[in-house]
């Protein structure tokens, strides 16, 4: 009979669970970026046959009363108005939607959402909106502000209208986990803004992330990692080496543009905002910041090559009917250059 199970949780929880306070140790308070689905990942479930979908949230379960969870939405996102029959992030919600939704499904499962924020925040009515919406449930939205010329413009960021402007979400426990509503969330920035605020506040912090995909230590072209990048054509994620991480320890992985792209100037942020005794320091690549495990999951390469290849497809059927009559056709002609990946 053949085998349909390509992904042994056991393996992948075990590990990843290790990495995460391993790194958790190295600080007084960790705030960890988490990537991707959080509630139910349905997309690594189809390209890691046997992948439990809710992995995330049994680990940070795990992490017990040491963890809370802070939120993120994008003022940008809440502004756009989404296509009726394309919605955010394949849900036909929107985004202020998925949000809510997203908190409700975290409290549910036992998880502490201790804040919600506003990033990239700049004026926008429907952020302003959200606030009060958020009061009528009794929550409270707190803000970051655009930093103009971020993260180039070291004037800027470290200006009277940079760091020290963000306003600052308090917290008491010593994981802070930051999700956020999709891709674009301002999660990094948030987490950075957080981090400059407790160093002043004499707390030793730092950040790290925990993604599913890519997966930093599978091929390039390999199914898996070229489904990741069908599953973000609609945002031109592109997966590549990283260079950084190839120069300092002679490994090669994968990362995504937008990491690459700014780990040079995302370097120089650390080294003005924590002291060299700070374990960020030691980051010399945008890989160094995560703890991926979840190559030690795959018991089954050929299945999960074979899941990748299908969940390609499955995306490319998806745009193509999603975008029929849409102005979006990079999208379009993004999923056209995958599906060459795989057609050898």
């Amino acid at each position: 009979m053949e085998n349909k199970i390509g992904f042994n949780n056991e393996k992948y929880f075990s590990a990843q669970l290790k990495a995460i306070r391993a790194r958790v140790n190295k600080f007084d308070k960790l705030y960890l970026e988490i990537g991707g689905r959080l509630t139910f990942d349905g997309h690594a479930s189809r390209v890691l046959l046997g992948y439990n979908p809710k992995n995330k949230i049994n680990i940070l379960k795990a992490l017990g009363k040491d963890l809370g969870v802070l939120y993120c939405i994008s003022a940008i996102e809440l502004e756009k108005e989404h296509d009726h029959h394309y919605g955010w992030s394949d849900t036909k919600m929107k985004v202020d939607e998925l949000a809510l939704k997203e908190i409700e499904e975290l409290e549910r499962e036992g998880i502490k959402v201790i804040g919600i924020v506003a990033t990239r925040f700049s004026g926008q009515e429907n952020a302003l909106k959200f606030k009060e919406k958020l009061h009528n449930l009794g929550r409270e939205l707190y803000f970051t502000k655009t930093i103009k010329g971020y993260p180039h413009n070291f004037n800027n960021v470290f200006g009277k209208k940079g760091f020290d402007a963000q306003e600052m979400v308090p917290t008491n426990q010593k994981i802070i986990g930051v999700t956020g509503a999709g891709a674009n969330s301002g999660k990094m920035f948030f987490c950075l803004s957080q981090v400059y605020h407790e160093e002043k506040r004499g707390v030793s912090a730092g950040y790290a992330k925990l993604e599913t995909f890519p997966i930093w230590n599978l091929p390039l072209t390999h199914e898996v990692n070229v489904a990741y990048e069908a599953a973000t054509a609609d945002i031109g994620d592109v997966i590549m080496i990283d260079p950084f991480h190839k120069k300092a320890h002679n490994i090669i992985a994968v990362n995504y543009n937008r990491d690459i792209e700014n780990f040079y100037i995302l370097k120089r942020i650390i080294q003005r905002i924590v002291p060299k005794s700070n374990f960020m320091q030691t980051y010399k690549s945008p890989t160094d910041m995560g703890m991926n495990m979840a190559k030690y999951g795959i018991v089954d390469d050929k299945v999960c090559k074979r899941a990748g290849r299908e969940e390609i497809l499955r995306r490319n059927e998806f745009y193509s009917k999603a975008l029929k009559n849409s102005k979006r056709k990079e999208t379009l002609k993004r999923m056209k250059e995958l599906l060459k990946k795989i057609s050898g």
